[in-house]
């Protein structure tokens, strides 16, 4: 069995700061292409977030480019999102995804692409 489990999320105000884990079990962690997604409330689609690859090469919406920053730790199996400057937009539930192989970059995007999800944290930000 495969199992993602998302943790951090919680309520904090406009210009705050929180750090989202994600920890993996069940396969070979280190081998797989990860990714952060949310939704926001009312929407019926997920919005890729942030992903990293195998060898830690990094991209990201460009709604949170030089706020959000993604990392992983292969030991811990344990993938982050580290979310500061929080804005009142960036409420939704987050989720993060796994995929092998890695995508290619025109594909990231694509929540449909990944394999296993975790059931999501939220985030609520407040004005």
């Amino acid at each position: 069995q495969v199992h993602l489990v998302e943790s951090g999320g919680g309520s904090v105000q406009a210009g705050g700061s929180l750090r989202l884990s994600c920890v993996v079990s069940g396969y070979s962690y280190s081998s797989y292409c990860m990714g952060w997604f949310r939704q926001a409330p009312g929407k019926a689609y997920k919005q890729g977030v942030a992903v990293i690859d195998t060898v830690d090469q990094t991209m990201f919406a460009d709604s949170v480019k030089g706020r959000f920053s993604i990392s992983r730790d292969n030991a811990e199996n344990t993938l982050y999102l580290q979310m500061n400057t929080l804005e009142p937009e960036d409420t939704a539930m987050y989720y993060c995804a796994a995929v092998l192989p890695c995508l290619p970059a025109s594909s990231v995007w694509v929540p449909q692409k990944y394999i296993y999800w975790g059931q999501g944290t939220q985030v609520t930000v407040s004005s």
